[in-house]
């Protein structure tokens, strides 16, 4: 497997703590149908994984009654990212930073994966040109 295109346990942002953090005092936008919650540190704040960017998806259950549903999208959303995310990860190695990233999908509807693949395309352009 290309470890490339990986989205190994290492890259995953899963800390309580880091969460509360991020959603707290982060930074937000909003591409239809997916908000983006991020944070940006200097590099001094290496993570331990050495990582530079610690990313993590969710779906509201508000919207999406059924589990089975909201993994869906949760797995659809993760696959969107790790195909396109080497040129985010190029650009933040570039400016020396290091980034959490929190995708929430925020449609009313269950995605179609090629409508999912325009939408995080979108959003990741969107995210570079932000940070």
């Amino acid at each position: 497997m290309n470890k490339i295109n990986s989205y190994s346990g290492k890259e995953k942002l899963k800390s309580r703590k880091a969460l509360e953090t991020l959603f707290a005092s982060g930074k937000s936008f909003s591409s239809f149908p997916i908000k983006v919650f991020y944070t940006a540190q200097s590099n001094e704040a290496v993570l331990p994984a050495g990582f530079s960017v610690n990313a993590g998806v969710g779906v509201s259950s508000r919207n999406f009654k059924k589990a089975v549903h909201r993994n869906r999208i949760k797995r659809l959303l993760r696959e969107v990212y790790r195909t396109q995310k080497q040129p985010l990860h190029e650009n933040i190695l570039q400016k020396q930073l290091v980034v959490s990233v929190f995708f929430l999908y925020i449609g009313k509807e269950m995605p179609e994966h090629l409508q999912l693949q325009e939408a995080m395309g979108k959003v990741l352009e969107k995210f570079r040109e932000r940070i």
